[in-house]
């Protein structure tokens, strides 16, 4: 479970159950600041300076979600991105959810970094 960012979202083909909260709770304890929201997905507010580092944010979410085909709901406007995660055919949370948050935390970690 550790070093979740290195690890690769693996297919879901449903009929699996989604985690329960003991499980979430060791996957939460590896990510930064998300929130889980009713045992049922991730979210997380991250703030920009201005709508062109949101945008680029987004972009580089976009490009990772396509890489692991593991897609979160996103919004944004100026200055906020808000980030929900969760896996579909389960209706609920799965290993793969909190690879993606780990993926998106790493983005901003080599962000602030640079």
């Amino acid at each position: 479970m550790s070093n979740l960012s290195k690890k690769k979202c693996t297919p879901c083909k449903g009929g699996v159950p989604p985690l329960e909260e003991k499980e979430i709770n060791q996957y939460l304890s590896k990510l930064n600041a998300w929130q889980v929201v009713g045992l049922h997905h991730l979210s997380k507010i991250f703030s920009f300076p201005d709508f062109k580092s949101a945008l680029a944010f987004v972009n580089q979410i976009g490009e990772i979600a396509e890489e692991e085909n593991h897609h979160p709901i996103i919004n944004f406007t100026w200055g906020k991105v808000e980030i929900s995660i969760w896996t579909h055919k389960i209706n609920g949370l799965h290993e793969n959810d909190f690879i993606l948050a780990s993926k998106i935390d790493t983005i901003i970690n080599q962000n602030t970094q640079e």
